[in-house]
């Protein structure tokens, strides 16, 4: 394999091309599992989790969501290594598999009037499951991406990844829509839930087959045939030399990942539980947000590779988090559909923006060795503490305080963190700079 001028393995168009194909659509598979989870919450919560108070009984349920984020870290470190060790391919398809294997176990699980506590058991180790599995994702999959990238166009490839998350959250988004209008509340509650969840049976062979006809990163197979015998441990490398990369990047994930999961999770059940709104509309709303991150994210990722990706990430964290309590405070104030696009549109720009150069940011910065495990750690452990429960603590907030701008003081909690940790220690980021090697 000859080298461009820059010093980058010249890459077949292609090879290029099914790499691109097998990440993305490969991520979009696993996220639509996972997410789809956070969209039926609701009548999760009512046959899994019953009680005799609604808020409680939504606690149990968002409690479960979160619990998935608990072994994202263990995940991600033991596939972010697999992938730094065995190579990008390997570690991207087995992935798909087990994110297959705990969202048919969640279609197929019988209800607590059924089987009685067995069921939240069921729901609560299908959850571990599929966090175990989505804690490798985003590592494995971006890393692929750069790696094939154009040195020059790596923000927009990298864009990819966020972009199949957005397409993810919006196809199910759209199936919870059509379910949900089209289906009685007994029939919903019944079968219908389900549907989405067996379709993700389905797409875990595929998954597995696109990846499998993906071609091994010639970066890292640069680095592999350079790689002495014996070499430092990709874990202990990256808390002795990267740990500065660790520290922003975690920092700017906070917010990232927290704009995901009260946007796009938490909103919609706010919607419905707290103010009333049909779940039609709630989830209506969501596929229209997500569609707007997708249509941007490869528009500023691109944007990010001429501008440098720092400045365009922290003007729209800082947008994101003074609008927050305008948005929300409006929704409670008039309810509507209106108003609901509103609450979620508007931060969608915003995290379309930040988006499209988040991933290529917290990765480019670490050598192609330790480049999974690293990104894997920051942003699995930054989701698990931020993310995955902002919907169990907002929740819990309003029922302590009842204070409707609960979500708006979260929001400008982790804004504030992203903000100073990686307007600090955060590089400006071009992908210009020649690829690095361990």
């Amino acid at each position: 394999m000859q080298a461009t001028s820059t010093g980058a393995p010249a890459i077949d168009p292609s090879l290029r091309r099914k790499a691109v194909i097998g990440s993305t659509l490969g991520n979009a598979f696993e996220w639509f599992d996972f997410t789809v989870y956070g969209l039926f919450a609701v009548v999760i919560a009512k046959l899994y989790f019953p009680s005799d108070n609604d808020t409680n009984s939504l606690l149990a349920s968002v409690a479960s969501l979160g619990v998935a984020f608990f072994f994202r870290p263990i995940g991600g470190l033991l596939f972010g290594l697999y992938a730094d060790r065995a190579g990008r391919k390997a570690a991207l398809s087995l992935m798909v598999l087990m994110m297959a294997l705990g969202t048919g176990l969640i279609g197929l699980a019988p209800t607590y009037a059924a089987i009685g506590f067995a069921a939240p058991l069921l729901i609560l180790l299908a959850r571990v499951i599929q966090g175990f599995s989505a804690g490798g994702e985003f590592g494995g999959s971006t890393a692929m991406l750069i790696e094939f990238a154009p040195p020059n166009l790596r923000g927009f490839y990298g864009s990819f990844q966020m972009c199949s998350q957005a397409l993810a959250v919006a196809f199910a988004g759209l199936s919870a829509y059509i379910l949900n209008t089209n289906l009685t509340k007994e029939a919903l509650e019944s079968w219908g839930w389900r549907l989405p969840f067996l379709f993700g049976i389905l797409i875990g062979p595929v998954g597995f087959y696109i990846r499998r006809r993906m071609t091994e990163s010639p970066e890292f197979l640069a680095y592999v045939a350079a790689r002495p015998s014996e070499h430092r441990s990709p874990l202990r490398d990256v808390f002795a030399n990267h740990y500065r990369a660790l520290l922003a990047g975690f920092g700017l994930t906070v917010a990232a990942t927290t704009s995901f999961y009260v946007t796009l999770i938490y909103t919609p059940i706010y919607a419905v539980k707290q103010l009333g709104l049909p779940q039609g509309s709630a989830s209506l709303s969501t596929f229209l947000a997500a569609m707007l991150i997708a249509v941007l994210c490869p528009f500023t990722g691109w944007l990010s590779d001429r501008t440098g990706r720092k400045g365009l990430i922290l003007l729209f964290l800082l947008l994101y988090g003074l609008l927050s309590f305008w948005m929300f405070g409006h929704l409670h104030a008039a309810p509507s559909l209106a108003n609901l696009l509103l609450a979620q549109m508007v931060p969608a720009v915003c995290m379309g923006f930040v988006w499209g150069a988040f991933p290529t940011a917290v990765t480019e910065v670490f050598p192609v060795g330790v480049r999974s495990t690293g990104v894997s750690i920051l942003y699995n452990v930054s989701v698990m503490l931020f993310g995955g429960l902002a919907p169990f603590w907002i929740t819990l907030l309003i029922k302590a305080t009842a204070n409707p701008l609960a979500p708006a003081w979260y929001i400008l909690l982790c804004v504030t963190i992203s903000l100073l940790a990686y307007g600090v220690m955060g590089r400006r980021g071009r992908p210009v700079d020649a690829p690095q090697h361990a």
